[in-house]
């Protein structure tokens, strides 16, 4: 059954001290069935990651549905660390193309910024093996990500000046988006010298804590934008369970699936948001979908392959790093900067796209999602 996306909606990212986790939720949903048209909606499915444990509320979709009157219709919130808002997609469109439902409001938020960076570190760290060496041994995600690419490195030419033309090229994007967390210009400079998570990754590398919420609705009624496929794929949770560290096998597969899907291949896809945590992520995660070959993704950067009148646009939105990271908000927003690429309406405008993909990942690579839209 061929399900198609009627309206989106989203607020802005960073810190928003006026506004509550509930507030960011029924803003970008409102903001979705208005721009659907306001249409009947039959389950809400709400992706979010820590409302629970630092915002103390959970039952996420019966607040929606309570408050935006849509009923006795069914809801759920899903967790799936950073990938909630993609696989809460996904579920949705489950749910249609079952013949359960017709048409599915799916939103995403978090709210980050009131509470201290330990106390969201330590919450961020649940998406993390907690019953393992690893974690006893202190790895956090930046130790991970710094280890992938300082593997990276040594197994190729790339060096840090690469990371930061990753992290200068979605400033750039999110400078020129309204909704971004970051609109501050920077230098190659800045970056290279800014203060240092773990090495290689400096502050610029690392995607933010940030608050926000996106939603999409969903209907198998005929509409402009058709998802193309969905895929999900699982991955190994532990660091040394990895058969290759230059490797993200859940994002490869997934990639896999939604291509087979679709029909399409790599070279089909006209404009590209992947889940760019941290800069390294970003350029792994073009080669494993198959954008570039294996190690040679930091290649495509320095040729400014990925910018957005290049030859494979990537985050133009601004990616995580810069457009931020609400993490149950990050795969719904993906798919809001992709409608809008394909509606001809985004900020960084790719010539004529036609397909677009966003990919969602959770945990080291314990999840992740793609998508394939199209403008019909």
């Amino acid at each position: 059954m061929q399900t198609y996306i009627h309206g989106v909606g989203m607020t802005q990212f960073g810190k928003l001290e006026d506004k509550t986790l509930k507030n960011l939720l029924l803003d970008a949903s409102i903001e979705a069935l208005e721009d659907a048209g306001k249409p009947d909606v039959d389950a809400v499915f709400v992706g979010n990651f820590m409302g629970g444990s630092i915002y103390n509320q959970e039952i996420l979709g019966a607040i929606i549905a309570n408050d935006l009157g849509l009923g006795y219709v069914p809801t759920a919130k899903i967790e799936g660390a950073c990938a909630s808002g993609g696989i809460a997609f996904r579920q949705a469109l489950l749910g249609i193309m079952s013949g359960e439902y017709e048409t599915v409001l799916v939103a995403g938020v978090e709210k980050m910024k009131h509470v201290s960076t330990v106390e969201v570190t330590e919450a961020i760290n649940a998406a993390m093996d907690n019953d393992s060496n690893e974690k006893h041994a202190g790895l956090t995600f930046p130790g991970f990500f710094g280890v992938l690419a300082n593997r990276y490195f040594y197994e190729t030419g790339a060096t840090k000046e690469h990371l930061a033309h990753v992290a200068l090229k979605n400033r750039n994007n999110a400078i020129n988006n309204p909704l971004s967390q970051f609109k501050t210009e920077t230098s190659i400079e800045e970056i290279m010298s800014a203060r240092m998570i773990t090495e290689p990754l400096g502050l610029f590398d690392c995607s933010p804590t940030t608050d926000g919420a996106s939603a999409v609705v969903l209907s198998k009624k005929k509409g402009d934008i058709a998802v193309r496929s969905s895929a999900q794929a699982s991955g190994p949770t532990e660091m040394q369970n990895a058969e290759n560290l230059l490797s993200i096998p859940a994002v490869g597969e997934s990639g896999r699936i939604a291509y087979e899907k679709a029909g399409l291949g790599p070279e089909d896809i006209d404009v590209v948001e992947i889940h760019d945590c941290f800069s390294m992520t970003e350029i792994i995660s073009s080669e494993e979908l198959g954008f570039f070959n294996r190690g040679e993704g930091y290649l495509a950067v320095e040729q400014g392959k990925t910018l957005p009148n290049g030859e494979k646009p990537i985050n133009t939105s601004g990616g995580l790093l810069s457009k931020g990271h609400p993490i149950g908000a990050t795969g719904i927003s993906q798919l809001y900067q992709i409608v809008h690429q394909l509606r001809g309406t985004a900020p960084n405008q790719v010539d004529g796209a036609r397909i677009g993909l966003a990919q969602n990942l959770g945990g080291t690579g314990s999840y992740s999602t793609v998508h394939i839209l199209e403008r019909v």
